[in-house]
């Protein structure tokens, strides 16, 4: 059949107004931004999210610069209109930071393309991980070594105020100390060799892999972290590989026994086991290393990401996912179709702002898996229209954002 003149223009007016609003003949339009880290270049890779088909499409002018060495953490403010990332750096010291380590804050293009601000350091040495508070009005910097590590041992976090206007950060000084002190100091104790942190509700969890055990505050005033009764918990992980949870529940991952080990967050930050206690990891994989907690049709679903390192390269059998349900009367189950696999070496796990698609950033491949979420069961399933996306070498972790306001 051939088209008129007019009929000619108007598909053509159609396509280009298609292009200009992020649409295609097989897609519904953009609903979200994605950013993926890469430690082999240090860089970040930008991916529209197609509402249609939950495909990944590149931004214009990806990837960006990390601004910094060994990227491992990403954060997108509420709103969608800063990014915050985490440069480990090069060469840290328990006294000492590289130059190319830092926080490094990014503002947010209307296309999803990454404009950088500024970089910050925090108080003490070897970053870690962040965090934002419940209110994403302060960032939270773990670091492995506090300033006082010659003497206490210890690790420490940094505390950061956010402009919400501009995104830019101020150190919050820690006003907890008793007796106070003067000055004021830049950072609070945590416990020994802390490797990451969950902010749950009103309480902040740091994980300890020197002594295996869980440092717990609740969030006050002004940026402030209490030290609550409770103290220092301690667990029966063998080896602490990764803590999650959300307002109602503290997950780990144990990859020295292969075993998932959920609590249940009480009043003043208290953690008691779940019931039914640490369940085996029935996905095989001997390195759980981190999970992913969502919601949907009225359940929580826990993700448990299992990381093979039997071949660096390729994709493997070993990498998967395993799902459960968290059921409060009778624990965790494992969903149907558990484990769903995955591309060589998963890290970080995020989901849509739909609800409808996950997405995973895998180290060793270098790629992003998506994944279908299925709200009523939890099953995840393989995208229609391809199932992974090359993001960046060596890619860590990922964030992602339904708008830039």
């Amino acid at each position: 059949m051939k088209l008129s003149w007019f009929g000619r223009l108007a598909l053509a007016l159609f396509a280009s107004l298609a292009l200009g609003l992020g649409m295609s003949a097989c897609g519904g339009g953009t609903i979200a931004y994605l950013w993926v880290l890469g430690q082999q270049y240090n860089q970040i890779a930008a991916f529209k999210v197609d509402d249609y088909t939950g495909n990944l499409t590149q931004t214009p002018h990806q990837p960006f610069p990390a601004e910094g060495a060994n990227p491992i953490m990403i954060l997108v403010k509420a709103g969608g209109r800063f990014v915050y990332v985490l440069n480990q750096g090069s060469g840290d010291t328990p006294t000492s930071n590289s130059s190319d380590a830092g926080i490094a804050v990014f503002t947010v293009g209307g296309d999803g393309s990454l404009t950088y601000l500024q970089s910050y350091q925090s108080q003490g040495f070897d970053p870690q991980y962040i965090q934002f508070d419940s209110t994403d009005s302060y960032l939270y910097v773990l670091d492995k070594y506090s300033p006082d590590y010659a003497t206490t041992g210890n690790g420490s976090i940094t505390v950061f105020s956010i402009d919400p206007t501009t995104g830019r950060l101020t150190l919050v000084l820690n006003t907890q100390s008793v007796p106070p002190l003067s000055p004021a100091p830049t950072y609070w104790d945590v416990g020994q060799s802390p490797f990451m942190m969950k902010t749950a509700g009103s309480c902040v969890y740091t994980a300890n892999s020197a002594d295996h055990s869980i440092t717990p505050f609740s969030q006050g005033s002004g940026g402030q972290l209490v030290n609550v009764t409770t103290g220092k918990i301690a667990t029966n992980a063998t080896t602490i590989s990764s803590i999650n949870g959300n307002g109602s529940y503290i997950v780990l991952t144990d990859s020295g026994s292969n075993m998932i080990i959920p609590y249940t967050i009480g009043s003043n930050c208290a953690l008691s086991a779940f019931v039914g206690g640490a369940v085996s990891n029935p996905a095989g994989s001997p390195t759980p290393v981190n999970s992913f907690i969502t919601t949907g049709g009225g359940n929580t679903y826990l993700y448990v990401l299992n990381y093979s390192s039997s071949n660096t390269t390729t994709t493997q059998a070993g990498s998967s996912i395993t799902g459960f349900l968290v059921n409060p009367s009778s624990g965790l189950s494992t969903l149907t179709g558990s484990p769903y696999s995955v591309d060589s070496g998963p890290l970080c796990m995020v989901e849509d702002p739909t609800n409808k698609y996950m997405y995973i950033s895998d180290h060793n491949s270098g790629q992003v898996t998506g994944k279908i979420f299925d709200a009523s069961t939890g099953t995840l399933a393989p995208l229609t229209r391809g199932t992974t996306f090359s993001a960046t070498g060596l890619a860590t972790c990922e964030a992602i954002s339904g708008a830039v306001d």
